[in-house]
C-alpha cells in the first residue's frame, strides 16, 4: 500500500495566523518525503475556514515541489467548474515540469454553494463542466495544436497550450467521488484513478461505493490493477494505545473541523443535482468522539492502526492518505505523531 497526506485544514487566526500556518505545512510535507510517503494532496476551497487556506493549491504545490525531491503533488481535488480548463493546463503542465513530473491531477465537481455563487457558475452544471473539462484539459495536454467546441467556454481553433507537461501522455488523473454511483462509474469508464473521502460514513458504506467503482471498471473492461484506489482518513497516531489519552488530544481540533465544514456547507447546495447530499452536512453535526472513532478514522496505537490499514487495504483501497492536521492539533502533537507512524507503523504497513 502507499501513504500520503492530505490538507484540507482548519483556518484559525486566533490559533495560528496563515504564515504559521502554511510554515507548519512545510514542515510536515519534508517530514513525509524523509520517511518514505509517496503522496501530498492538496485540497481546492475558497473564502471558508474549512480548506480556504489552500485556494491557492497549485501556488502551493509549487513551492512544496522546490522544498522536495521524489514525493507525488497532487491537487486534491482541483474544483473544475470553477475554473477555466485551459488555465488549469497550463497550470498544472508548469507544476508537472518544475516537480520533475510529480505532478498527479485529481479533479472534482466542488459541491459548497456559495463558492459557486461568487464566481458566477450554475450548479447544476457542475457534473457537465467536469466531463467536458477533463477531456479538453487531456486534449491541451497531448494535441500538438488543440482544437475544441463546447459548451462552456469559447471555442478553441489550432491554438497550441504551452507548457506540455512532462509526463507522458499527461499526468495520472484522478477524480473525486462521493455519493452517487453515476459520479463513480464515469470515473472508471473514463480509465481515471479513484479519490474518495471516506471519513463522512461507516466503513460498510464505504467498502460498498469503492466496490461500486471496481465494479464498474470490470464491466468498462478496464483492469482494477492497473488502477488506483486513495482514501483519506483523519489521523493520529501513538506510541501506546491509549482511547482515553487519544480522546484529550483529538476530541477538540476534530470539533472544530467538523464546526468549520458545517458553516462552509451552510447554504445546502443544489438539490436536483446533488441528491442525497444532506447526509454530508449531518456528519458535520455529529462531531462526537464516538461518532467517528475508531471506524472513520486512523488513530490510536500501532496494532490498532495495522489492524485498520488491513481492513483498508480488503476494501480495494491503494492508497491511504492521512489527514494529520485538523482543527487547533498543535504542530508538536502532528510531528509526534508522524514520528510513531515513520517507526511502529510504516515498516509493517508496507508488508500489508
Amino acid at each position: 500500500m502507499k501513504f500520503g497526506l492530505f490538507y484540507l485544514p482548519t483556518y484559525l487566526p486566533s490559533v495560528r495566523d496563515a504564515h504559521t500556518h502554511f510554515a507548519n505545512i512545510v514542515e510536515q510535507v519534508m517530514f513525509a518525503e524523509k520517511i518514505g510517503l509517496e503522496y501530498v494532496w492538496i485540497v481546492e476551497h475558497h473564502f471558508v475556514r474549512h480548506g480556504g487556506l489552500c485556494a491557492a493549491n497549485y501556488a502551493l504545490l509549487s513551492y512544496l515541489a522546490a522544498r522536495t525531491e521524489r514525493i507525488r503533488l497532487g491537487t486534491g481535488a482541483t474544483v473544475l467548474p470553477l475554473n477555466d480548463p485551459l488555465r488549469v493546463a497550463e497550470q498544472a503542465a508548469t507544476l508537472d515540469q518544475l516537480s520533475n513530473g510529480r505532478f498527479d491531477f485529481g479533479v472534482g465537481r466542488g459541491f459548497l454553494r456559495n463558492e459557486f455563487e461568487t464566481f458566477g457558475i450554475e450548479m447544476r452544471e457542475s457534473r457537465e463542466r467536469v466531463e467536458e473539462g477533463v477531456d479538453l484539459i487531456r486534449r491541451a495536454w497531448t494535441q500538438p495544436t488543440l482544437k475544441f467546441n463546447g459548451r462552456f467556454r469559447p471555442p478553441v481553433d489550432g491554438m497550441t497550450v504551452l507548457p506540455p507537461p512532462l509526463q507522458k501522455p499527461h499526468p495520472p488523473i484522478w477524480v473525486a467521488c462521493f455519493l452517487t454511483p453515476e459520479s463513480f462509474d464515469w470515473t472508471a469508464k473514463e480509465g481515471y484513478n479513484l479519490l474518495y473521502v471516506a471519513y463522512h460514513v461507516d466503513p460498510e458504506i464505504a467498502r460498498e461505493r469503492i466496490g461500486w467503482y471496481l465494479a464498474a471498471l470490470k464491466k468498462h473492461n478496464r483492469l482494477v490493477e492497473d488502477h488506483e484506489v486513495c482514501c483519506c482518513y483523519h489521523a493520529h497516531f501513538l506510541a501506546h494505545d491509549d482511547v482515553a489519552q487519544l480522546k484529550r488530544v483529538v476530541e477538540k481540533p476534530m470539533a472544530e473541523y467538523s464546526a468549520a465544514g458545517a458553516e462552509a456547507a451552510q447554504k445546502a447546495p443544489d438539490p436536483v443535482a446533488y441528491k442525497g447530499y444532506a447526509a454530508r452536512e449531518d456528519y458535520h453535526k455529529q462531531s462526537g468522539f464516538d461518532v467517528y472513532f475508531p471506524g472513520r478514522v486512523l488513530m490510536g496505537g500501532p496494532d490498532r492502526v495495522l489492524d485498520r490499514i488491513k481492513l483498508m487495504r480488503d476494501m480495494g483501497i491503494t492508497q491511504v492518505s492521512l489527514i494529520i492536521d485538523f482543527g487547533s492539533l498543535a504542530q508538536a502533537e502532528i510531528m509526534r505523531s508522524l514520528e510513531v507512524f515513520a517507526r511502529d507503523v510504516l515498516p509493517k504497513a508496507r508488508d500489508l
